[in-house]
Formats: C-alpha cells, structure tokens, sequence
C-alpha cells in the first residue's frame, strides 16, 4: 500500500500547486512529482511489483498525459478571462483637402487612445468561473489517473493468476504422470484393468489443451499491461511477487463519507456550480455598464505646434435599452445552477450506492478466499493424499483416485480466481471512493 500513500500525497501536491498556479506562482509539473519509470526493470528480488506498475501508469499512460495537458490548458484562461480589454488607439490625417480655409480652423490629424475600465467587476468573476473550469479539468484528470491505476493493478493480478493457473497445471500434469505410471504398472501386472491408464492418459491431454488456454491468457494480460504502460504489446515483463490476501476492516458510512469528500466526480459537480454561480453574478452585473476613458489629441492645420488640442472623454454602454436580452441571460445562468445543484444530488446519490456495491463485492470475494484458504483448499489436499494412499494398497478404484485430483485442480484454481477476484474488487473500491479505504478507518477513529 505505499505506491496508494505516495500516489495520494502526489494528489495533495497538486492540489496545492493548482491553487498555487492560479494565483500566480509556478507549480511543480506532475513529472516531476513522479518518479522517472520509462525504463521499466524488475525489482532488487528480481520480480514486477505492482508499485513499479502503477508508477508507471502514471507517467507513461497517453491518456493520462494528455489529461494533464488539457488541465494545464485550462489554468491558462484564467488569467485571460481576469485581464482588462485590451486598450484601443486610433490616428486620422487628412488625405486630402479641396477647399481653401483659413489657419488653424480644421483639425489635420488626430490620435485617440481609449481604455474600457472594468468597474462592474465582471472580469473579475469570469476569473473565478475560469478558476472554477480549471479544478473541474483537475478533477477530470483525476478521475482518468484513478481508472487508469486500477485497471493496471487489475491487469496485473490478472496476469498473476494466469501464471498462479500455469503453475497449477504444470504440476497438476507432473502428479498425473506419476498416477499414469502407477496405473500402468498395476495394468502390467495385472491387478488393475487397461481403462485406468486410459483415463490417466485422456485427463493428461486435456490438462495439455488447458495449458494453451492459459498461455494465450498469459499472453493478453501481458500485452494489455503493456499498453497501459505505453509500452510495446510484446515487451517481456519479469516475473510478478506471489498474490497474497489482506483484511480491510471497512463500514460503510465511514467509506461513503470518505467517497463524498474525494469523489472526483463530485468535486467536478461542485464546481460546475461555482461556474455558474460566478455566470449569475456576472450576467446580473451586466445592467452596470463598464465605462470607457478616452484621450484625444488634435493638430490643426498650419499649427506650428505638435499638439493643438487635448481633450478627454468618457462613454458607456446603454443596456437598459434592451432589457429583453440581458433577462434572458440572467434566467439563463439561474436555470444553469438550478441543473449544477441537481448534478451534484443525482452524483452524491450514486455515489453512495457505488460504494455500497463495491463494497459488498469486497467483502463477498474476501469470504470466498478466506473459506477456500481456511477449509476447502487444505480438505482437497487432505482427500487427494489419502485416495493415493488408498489407491497404491487397491483399497480404492482409480476413478476415485482421478476425481480427487481434479477436485483438488478445480479448487485450487477457484481459490486463485477468487483472490484476484478479491483484490481487483479492492482497486475498484478504492477508485470509486477517489482514496484510499484504509482511510476511513483512520477518519472514523480521529472523529
């Protein structure tokens, strides 16, 4: 779990670097945040880690790059949608004149510079709708870098279990041999009639078939793996550490308080009614029209000097003319929050239900491990070990002999399903939650 305590520290950082970014300051890049892992290597005991999985998700995935870059984009209207209209300037001369007028009577040229001066304050708040906009794209990225981290730990306990389900027909093959030989001498011998080392024999060839299924499954857990890294489909991997269960000791309400506060998609609804709230406001402000400071400077013609005459001005906009447009905008960015505040009831809500159903998936898998771990895994070894026995002294048939090997296969490879069942149901938990589960437990106990 400490790739989960690093990933979400990373998180907090930048979080902090987004307010920090907005305001001004510059914020660390998320590469920089994230460990170099282009060059993917397996550990110092010679296995892939599912550490060295994620980390490399979060660099390397297009996705998640491309996420990035389009939340970098959105910090950058903010300081656009903050800034003054630009100033205007404007320059007349005379191209021609053809009546004669005495000195200084008309003007020969003429420069004007204006400056729109935001006083009602709207530039002001479509800063904050840009502010706004920008967490919403954070948030977005996150929600890709949550989905993204739990389909490569669920590609990489996949895989882990086709190499756990190689291993087990491997030497599920081995011990068939051996009662093939076994059966054989006794055919030989003549205590023991041909149909045993006939079974022994159809079982070792669908054992065979099996192992090309598996081989393919191993195949494609590689190559999607792979891609979510970016790396090449074909790039061998090392081999994996041996999947192992945990307890998580969860409740709900504390999970769905959790959920409620770190839900990317609920932060994202949040602040889409921040947007529109900062819209409202602005449409209501727009009957306070912004004025306009002029400078002109005149020369007439046949004056000696430069500057003949200064003058300054000042012009707004009449809105009150036109009422029917600026209530429409008004009603409009009113019924845009009305529909921001149901989103984020309607997400809330579903929130908790996600979360209820993740975690009932949790604990149901996590039964079925402990009860295959616990009971029926040792029980399956113990009625295999005593048919053996039972078999080589002719107390027991061969049929018996063979079935308990298959039942001892079928629920071996159960308890490995399960268990990966159990920990990708963990990964998916924690992305609908948007952190770690564990930290329920901490919140609940703090409070």
């Amino acid at each position: 779990m400490n790739i989960l305590i690093k990933y979400f520290a990373i998180c907090g950082g930048l979080w902090a670097g987004l307010a920090q970014s907005l305001s001004g300051a510059t914020a660390p890049s998320y590469s920089e945040m994230v460990p170099n892992t282009t060059a993917l290597k397996a550990g110092t005991n010679g296995v892939l880690s599912i550490e060295e999985v994620e980390l490399a998700v979060l660099r390397e995935n297009p996705s998640l790059k491309a996420a990035r870059a389009n939340w970098e984009a959105m910090k950058q209207r903010v300081p656009q949608a903050r800034a003054w209209q630009d100033p205007r300037a404007g320059f007349d001369t005379v191209a021609g004149r053809f009546v004669s007028i005495p000195p200084n009577s008309f003007t020969d040229q003429k420069l004007t510079v204006e400056q729109a001066v935001p006083l009602s304050g709207r530039n002001r708040l479509r800063g904050e709708a840009a502010e706004a906009e920008a967490m919403v794209a954070f948030a977005d990225m996150h929600r890709r870098e949550l989905d993204l981290l739990a389909r490569g730990r669920t590609l990489y306990y996949a895989l882990a279990n086709a190499r756990a389900q190689l291993r087990i027909n491997q030497s599920n093959t081995e011990l068939l041999e051996r009662f093939a030989e076994i059966s054989r001498a006794k055919y030989e011998a003549g205590s023991k009639p041909e149909s045993d080392v006939l079974i022994a024999e159809t079982d070792l060839a669908k054992l065979h078939e099996l192992k090309a299924d598996i081989l393919r499954q191993i195949s494609d857990a590689e190559s999607q793996l792979n891609v979510v890294m970016n790396r090449p489909a074909q790039s061998p991997l090392p081999g994996q550490e041996e999947l192992r269960p945990f307890t998580l000791e969860l409740e709900l309400t504390p999970l769905q308080d959790l959920a409620l506060t770190n839900r990317p998609e609920l932060l994202m609804a949040r602040k889409k009614i921040e947007v529109a709230e900062a819209n409202l406001r602005a449409a209501r402000r727009e009957w306070i029209p912004d004025p306009s400071l002029e400078m002109e400077a005149s020369r007439y013609n046949d004056a000696g000097q430069a500057v003949s005459e200064l003058m300054a001005g000042v012009s707004i906009d009449l809105p009150w003319f036109n009422r029917r447009k600026y209530k429409a905008a008004i009603e409009e960015a009113r019924q845009n929050k009305a529909a921001a505040a149901f989103e984020l009831e309607s997400a809330q809500k579903e929130t908790l239900g996600l979360v209820r159903d993740a975690l009932q998936k949790v604990e149901t898998f996590h039964h079925h491990v402990e009860l295959f771990s616990d009971r029926i895994l040792p029980l399956a070894r113990q009625n295999l070990t005593a048919t053996r026995l039972e078999y080589e002294t002719d107390k027991t048939g061969f049929l018996n002999l063979i079935d308990a090997q298959r039942t001892l296969q079928e629920v071996e490879a159960t308890y490995w399903n399960h268990l990966t069942d159990y920990l990708s149901a963990v990964a998916e938990l924690e992305s609908v939650v948007g952190a770690e589960p564990r930290r329920a437990t901490e919140r609940h106990d703090s409070h």
